[in-house]
């Protein structure tokens, strides 16, 4: 599957899911730290993505965005046993093990080529399968969207993807910003189709697609959004 039309596909689902927002009790306070996060993105983050993406080549960025993508997998392994579902766990650590070693560190997706589906889980969907609500939405300094249950989850996901063994600060920390550089990059392609208040846009697909994930799609009864997981996870 061609890489770039994966990354199109994947954000334009996640910013054209709309539906009704959810609750946004905190929304003065968000569209404050909203602001605060356009500026810095306008200002550093965006132009450097844009930098990175127009001189590195493409079997590079994408060669960096399986390599992060395969350090997720121990995280998807342990969430996928903690919400019950060993066969994919040993999927998902099947993937690990043959992607950091066949595929040179998790540089190539070689899983992919034996059949082994790719899955992203974390702790917040674990806690929303065990009933834990998703609470309001919140815009968080430099993190960006999220709620009280991803919050939550992100934390203890961090503690269980590839880079908790990393035991030197400085490369954690230079591997956590590539993480975020290349991360932002794929955001690039697709930005441009945000219409009307932005804040409000984002805010929406957000819960959508937490909704989607936390589901994996199974409660979904748009035929779009039952392609596209399909095409998602190809």
């Amino acid at each position: 599957m061609n890489f770039k039309k994966f990354t199109s596909i994947f954000l334009l689902l996640f910013l054209s899911i709309i539906s009704h927002a959810e609750d946004d009790p905190l929304e003065e306070y968000n569209r404050k730290i909203w602001a605060f996060n356009e500026f810095l993105d306008d200002s550093f983050a965006k132009p450097t993505a844009e930098i990175y993406t127009s001189l590195t080549p493409d079997f590079i960025e994408i060669g960096i965005s399986n390599f992060f993508r395969n350090l997720n997998e121990l995280d998807n392994t342990a969430n996928q046993l903690l919400q019950g579902r060993p066969i994919l766990a040993i999927n998902d650590f099947s993937r690990f093990l043959i992607n950091s070693t066949l595929g040179l560190g998790g540089f190539i997706d070689v899983g992919s080529k034996f059949g082994l589906e790719r899955h992203d889980e974390d702790f917040g969907q674990t806690l929303g399968s065990w009933g834990v609500s998703s609470g309001p939405f919140l815009m968080i300094p430099i993190y960006g969207p999220t709620t009280p249950r991803g919050l939550t989850g992100r934390s203890v996901s961090s503690v269980l993807s590839g880079t908790f063994a990393i035991e030197e600060t400085d490369v954690r920390i230079g591997i956590s910003a590539l993480d975020a550089l290349e991360t932002r990059a794929r955001y690039l392609e697709v930005e441009t189709l945000i219409i009307g208040d932005r804040y409000s846009f984002i805010r929406d697909s957000y819960m959508q697609y937490q909704e989607f994930e936390l589901t994996n799609g199974e409660d979904q009864v748009d035929d779009f959004v039952d392609d596209m997981d399909d095409f998602l996870l190809d």
